[in-house]
């Protein structure tokens, strides 16, 4: 009978340590990996930053910002509510560019911002440079004059296109008639002077 007891002891004994240990190993893995960071793409860092900040979670909104510029992290009334999309990313090294488009929810009228959200990797992670990013939303308002302008010199390189034959046309002609009269007026001359010509 004694042993089966010590028998039954020892086996519990083993039982419990495993599941200790077993225990211990899944919680330590719990551990590390909750104080892994997942690490964002550009496009998953801006859209979160932005939601964050449509939310007026600007603590949040913080976090993916870089150091440099989270103090301009500010509540921005008109971004509240607002939805938004992101489009095409460019990376190009440690600087990436997502192209953002927000729909503002204003009573009065709807507006959509289109910019690009401007990012930087900061200790390896992905975060938006907001005083950059700020600077592509401010020339926002010139965005319609400097699209016009655009448009404008497109018509004009396109007439200049078209008129392009006319104009070498025209020039070959002028050429043409110029060494025409070059050459009437060096027979002139000839006439005048012929002593000069023996």
């Amino acid at each position: 009978m004694m042993k089966y007891k010590n028998l039954l002891q020892t086996l519990y004994r083993n039982y419990t340590k495993n599941r200790v240990l077993r225990l211990i190993g899944i919680l330590s893995l719990l551990f590390i990996l909750s104080g892994c960071q997942t690490i964002l793409s550009p496009e998953q860092a801006t859209a979160t930053f932005w939601k964050a900040m449509t939310n007026g979670e600007l603590e949040s909104a913080r976090k993916y910002t870089t150091l440099e510029t989270q103090y301009l992290v500010n509540k921005q009334e008109n971004l509240i509510g607002a939805s938004l999309e992101t489009g095409v990313i460019v990376i190009n090294d440690l600087n990436a560019k997502v192209a953002t488009v927000i729909a503002l929810k204003n009573h009065e009228s709807s507006k959509i911002l289109s910019f690009d959200t401007v990012l930087l990797k900061e200790n390896n992670v992905w975060k938006v440079d907001y005083r950059q990013t700020l600077n592509n939303l401010s020339i926002l308002p010139f965005g319609g004059v400097i699209n016009s302008l655009r448009a404008i010199g497109d018509v004009i390189n396109k007439k200049l296109e078209q008129q392009m034959p006319f104009f070498e046309n025209q020039i070959r002609t002028f050429s043409d008639e110029l060494i025409r009269q070059l050459d009437e007026f060096r027979h002139q001359l000839e006439k005048a002077n012929p002593t000069e010509k023996q």
